[in-house]
């Protein structure tokens, strides 16, 4: 039986994705919070500075956990992860167990529907057709645009590639690279949450939106999407 054809068993990645988000959404709330981070911080630093490699291998696997199964609590692993491991490495701890979680994502929906999907993509000779080959086109600045531009939810940016048969290598360090402005924001944020914290107050998340945050990662954005418009534009020159 050919790869690219439909059965029920290759949902089964997917359903215990959704099943799990599910279940997580009603259980974890309480637990994956900012709240639930202020109230334990003292343990956690006191358990982080005894068991420093220990503390980063199951901070990496409770973030790699939430991202791969899209439970609450993304946005407040990372400011744990600045909390915890500081600027550096928290980034890279934070970028590298999102991206891990990604990928796991990635590959479930590939072997679900991805490749049955990108399969009929390339037998479609309409608009769908079209849009494939202008994905494959420009692959690589559509995969960092949708990792840099704060609109595209993380988990819409994992699936879209799977299923339009993007390859697992351009996928994982385009999303490595992606999320980097992203995740440092995130993490500076975290590593701040001592005082944060003294203060009674919660962090501002809201901080990637600030112009002199957002700014630069619009000046990324550009940067991404200028093969995109100069390719256009040489078309237009062609024709």
């Amino acid at each position: 039986m050919s790869n690219s054809q439909f059965t029920l068993q290759k949902l089964i990645p997917l359903a215990v994705i959704v099943m799990v988000a599910v279940i997580g959404f009603f259980t974890l709330r309480d637990y994956l919070s900012f709240g639930a981070l202020a109230e334990n911080r003292e343990a956690l630093l006191a358990w982080r500075d005894a068991n420093y490699l220990l503390a980063v291998l199951v901070f990496m696997s409770v973030y790699i956990a939430i991202v791969a199964f899209s439970l609450p609590g993304a946005a407040v692993a990372s400011l744990a992860g600045g909390f915890l491991f500081a600027v550096f490495p928290g980034t890279l701890i934070n970028v590298g167990a999102a991206t891990i979680g990604a990928v796991l994502i990635f590959l479930a929906a590939r072997f679900g529907l991805g490749e049955y999907l990108s399969a009929k993509m390339d037998a479609s000779g309409g608009a769908v057709g079209k849009i494939k080959r202008g994905l494959a086109e420009n692959e690589i600045s559509f995969l960092l645009l949708m990792r840099l531009v704060p609109a595209f939810p993380f988990f819409v940016a994992n699936l879209v590639p799977a299923l339009v048969g993007t390859s697992l290598s351009r996928f994982a360090w385009t999303t490595f690279v992606g999320i980097i402005p992203g995740g440092l924001v995130y993490t500076w944020v975290g590593a701040g949450l001592g005082e944060v914290f003294a203060r009674g107050e919660t962090p501002n998340l809201g901080i990637i939106f600030e112009w002199q945050i957002l700014g630069p990662i619009l000046g990324l954005c550009a940067l991404a999407a200028l093969p995109i418009i100069l390719k256009a534009f040489g078309k237009k020159g062609l024709a």
